[in-house]
């Protein structure tokens, strides 16, 4: 992966092959960021795995056929220490027609460019929300030991 900095924005370039959460996250932790945002992506994904949200669990959906990211977004925040990343995307296959969701797992194919909004001095919290059973983004979150 390569990546370079403009003030507050990443610019990051995946390789193929590369695991998209993997990369993302080691660069979060590398360079301290506790607080983000995936502001847009554009490549290719050559295996993935997204999911929808009925309520109670995710419906599952894994597309092994190369697609292409047509949109990519989502926050990274903090999670017992880790960083924690919260992503949606969109892809279009062979058929030209848009599938997406919550995106679970993906492997780059050929490339994936990804830009990264950070808020330095800032800390996004992910804790549990008992209530929805989902893990949700928190703007303001307890100092973490």
């Amino acid at each position: 992966m390569q990546a370079v900095r403009d003030g507050s924005r990443w610019m990051l370039r995946l390789e193929d092959g590369e695991d998209l959460f993997e990369a993302i996250s080691g660069f979060a932790q590398r360079e301290n960021v506790r607080a983000g945002t995936v502001v847009f992506g554009v490549g290719m994904f050559r295996r993935m795995t997204f999911g929808y949200w009925d309520g109670s669990q995710y419906q599952t959906q894994e597309l092994t056929v190369p697609h292409e990211v047509v949109s990519l977004h989502g926050t990274i925040a903090r999670a017992g220490g880790a960083p924690s990343l919260h992503l949606h995307v969109g892809v279009a296959g062979p058929d030209h027609r848009v599938v997406g969701g919550h995106l679970l797992r993906a492997t780059v194919g050929t490339i994936q460019e990804v830009l990264v909004e950070t808020f330095p001095g800032r800390t996004f919290g992910r804790p549990l929300v008992e209530s929805y059973g989902l893990k949700m983004l928190d703007l303001d979150p307890p100092d973490e030991p």
